[in-house]
């Protein structure tokens, strides 16, 4: 049975939004935590072997998309005797599945995307995964990496941030593909002002928030935001 939690965001006005959970191929730590997440109105992605995620959580994705290297053929004809879509790519290919299935998505007009299981596995698969954030192509949609406690988002220059969460998550802000300038934050331990976090430095990890919100804001540049909530229960998955 599909559990709700509060993952609900808020749009702007007059804007509705068409949330996709994509599964990929990497770790999902807390399968528990991962069902919370999922709403019955959210569209179901599975990139190849995330495929796997999907059966052991019980839900059948809408689509399966890749090149089924990492997928048992007994579970490939099962989802497809269930109903879900397949989309065959050749192997040797220029993307991975994820970046497909965001591309698929994308093509199907979803502005907030929650990718599960981008992350552990494969150190080069990893670093691409939280590398896509920064494609062109998602700079307006709402998109963030999963697992267990832990969630990643990209701000983009220039632009704002909010954290809803609780007093003592963490909270570490990391600039990609250069260096990221203008940061001013609120409600956090350790804050910035009008500053410069430079690419390589470790300077933006692990702040703390100090109330349910903080805030981030930024004049140029990329920064990768990842919050490590004290549990699951209350605060997985609550940007707003």
């Amino acid at each position: 049975m599909i559990q709700i939690c509060d993952f609900t965001p808020s749009p702007a006005e007059g804007v509705l939004l068409n949330r996709t959970i994509i599964f990929a191929n990497g770790e999902v730590s807390d399968l528990e935590a991962a069902r919370a997440v999922i709403q019955p109105t959210d569209t179901l992605i599975a990139a190849d072997g995330g495929a796997k995620h999907c059966r052991a959580l019980g839900l059948t994705p809408h689509v399966l998309i890749g090149d089924f290297d990492s997928l048992a053929p007994a579970d490939l004809a099962a989802l497809e005797a269930a109903g879900t879509r397949v989309i065959r790519h050749p192997a040797r290919k220029d993307q991975t599945d994820l970046e497909l299935a965001l591309d698929y998505a994308l093509a199907e007009g979803a502005n907030d995307i929650v990718i599960l299981g981008a992350l552990g596995g494969r150190w080069d698969q990893t670093f691409a995964n939280l590398l896509l954030l920064a494609l062109p192509a998602l700079s307006s949609t709402r998109i963030r990496l999963l697992d267990g406690t832990q969630e990643i988002s990209l701000l983009r220059g220039p632009g704002q941030l909010t954290l809803t969460g609780n007093a003592g998550d963490t909270v570490s802000l990391i600039p990609i593909g250069g260096d990221a300038h203008g940061i001013t934050t609120s409600g956090l331990e350790y804050p910035l002002r009008d500053e410069t976090l430079n690419f390589g430095s470790t300077r933006g990890i692990s702040n703390v928030m100090l109330e349910r919100q903080a805030t981030i804001s930024l004049t140029e540049g990329l920064l990768i935001c990842a919050v490590i909530r004290q549990n699951t229960t209350t605060n997985l998955g609550r940007f707003a």
